[in-house]
């Protein structure tokens, strides 16, 4: 029988966006589908390249209107495929900050970061949230299958089934460190990228005085969240909403990106 604990998850594995620090049980099977960040950059060495691209081109037309120095924050990172292919890409101009809340996975992300030589990105471990401090979070086994992406930190009544049991029971919580996008106090925020799983109203709400100095991009998943009350708060801070997918694209009525932008609103 093998020995659970010395189970091998985390692999090294050559895509087309990088060299990445993979758990290779980061999947789930849901009738004739597989998913997961882990299984679908292993399988078709790529992930989520649409939407890296869509966001590259934003914070390229924000460096045309607003110059260099480029800010870019990615809350819910996961292992990192999206900072470092827009690390890579804005070398010179750009800096991305990434932001995971799982232990393990932060520690992937941190690898990757490095091994891609991404020195205008950096990495904090914590979740975001509405306020600073600490969360309890259950405690998962990354040596067994499960979309790690899909983990929502706060239990829900219509929680997504990730591939494995997830136990919200006391015992099994750990404490990670909480933070709001206002804690940061950015001299500069050009674009936040908002895929915590459920938690995106909080984000939203912890980030007011850095949307509200910034007027920066948001691109804000919307599947597991509120749509309509998203859509509230985005509108009332004086955005324009475009739906792409699962998400919102919001841009500033004042931005003048705004001017650029193709897609369709809400």
């Amino acid at each position: 029988m093998l020995d659970s604990q010395r189970r091998i998850a985390f692999v090294i594995a050559a895509s087309e966006q990088g060299t990445f620090i993979v758990n290779r049980l980061d999947y789930n099977a849901v009738g004739p589908t597989t998913y997961g960040v882990g299984i679908e950059l292993l399988e078709g060495g790529t992930f989520g390249k649409g939407d890296i691209d869509i966001l590259f081109s934003l914070a390229k037309l924000r460096r045309k209107y607003f110059g260099d120095g480029v800010g870019v924050i990615d809350c819910g990172a996961n292992m990192g495929v999206y900072t470092v292919s827009w690390s890579h890409r804005m070398a010179g101009w750009g800096n991305v900050i990434a932001i995971e809340a799982q232990e393990r996975i932060f520690y992937a992300l941190a690898g990757n970061i490095a091994i891609n030589n991404c020195f205008n990105a950096r990495a904090i471990h914590a979740a975001v949230s509405s306020t600073s401090g600490t969360l309890r979070i259950p405690n998962l086994d990354y040596r067994k299958p499960a979309s790690f992406g899909s983990f929502e930190l706060k239990q829900r009544s219509d929680a997504e089934n990730i591939g494995q049991p997830i136990d919200y029971s006391a015992a099994n919580m750990v404490d990670v460190p909480m933070m709001s996008i206002d804690s940061m106090k950015l001299k500069r925020c050009d674009l936040i990228k908002i895929d915590v799983e459920g938690m995106e109203a909080e984000v939203l709400d912890g980030a007011a005085d850095t949307i509200r100095q910034h007027r920066p991009i948001l691109f804000v998943e919307t599947i597991k969240s509120d749509k309509g009350a998203i859509s509230k708060r985005l509108l009332s801070a004086g955005y324009r909403i475009f739906e792409i997918g699962i998400n919102f694209l919001a841009i500033h009525v004042q931005d003048d990106c705004l001017a650029e932008i193709n897609f369709k609103p809400q």
